[in-house]
């Protein structure tokens, strides 16, 4: 396909950047919750049980999302690709591929706990829950086609572009190409 005939949105770096400071600094209170479990004199932070399984969730989820921002820091891929063809998603560490026009019933907007998403509503979402094979990854799409009706999820939070031009861009490429 010539590069003409398709938009790419890159990832943005000063974005993934700020997630990965982020996450770092959840880790880092994490470790400090392990170490200094016993050592809290706090009335709400009094069970030291309690405290250290709160670090260790930290530790593991901020981890987790560290470890996924800096694969995506050194992904020379765009995040997004938008063709005849399709959405080819690399947004994320959930990301989807390919998702054909063909595929494609309808994309909602929604906004999570003030996180705004497309979910796309997509005729055999089972197919792309069988495509993963990382067992996290997996589980990460199955709550989202429990909880929102479909396995595959956008948000404009690492990509050059905001989330109304994205949503904007994508309606108009659906009805284009559909």
């Amino acid at each position: 396909m010539n590069k003409k005939e398709q938009i790419e949105i890159p990832l943005s770096k000063n974005k993934l950047i700020l997630t990965l400071l982020g996450s770092i600094t959840f880790v880092a209170i994490g470790i400090w919750f392990l170490v200094n479990s016993s050592k809290t004199n706090s009335p709400i932070l009094s069970n030291e049980t309690f405290i250290f399984i709160i670090g260790l969730i930290a530790i593991l989820f901020f981890g987790f999302i560290a470890i996924t921002v800096i694969r995506k820091l050194l992904d020379k891929k765009p995040g997004l690709i938008i063709s005849k063809q399709g959405i080819t998603d690399n947004s994320s560490g959930v990301s989807a591929g390919l998702i054909p026009w063909t595929d494609i019933q309808e994309i909602r907007a929604l906004k999570i706990m003030n996180q705004k998403f497309l979910m796309f509503i997509v005729k055999n979402p089972q197919d792309y829950v069988d495509k993963v094979t990382n067992p996290i990854k997996r589980n990460a799409i199955k709550m989202n086609l429990k909880s929102y009706g479909s396995p595959i999820s956008i948000s404009a939070n690492s990509l050059k572009t905001n989330f109304d031009n994205l949503h904007r861009l994508l309606l108009e490429k659906m009805t284009e190409y559909k």
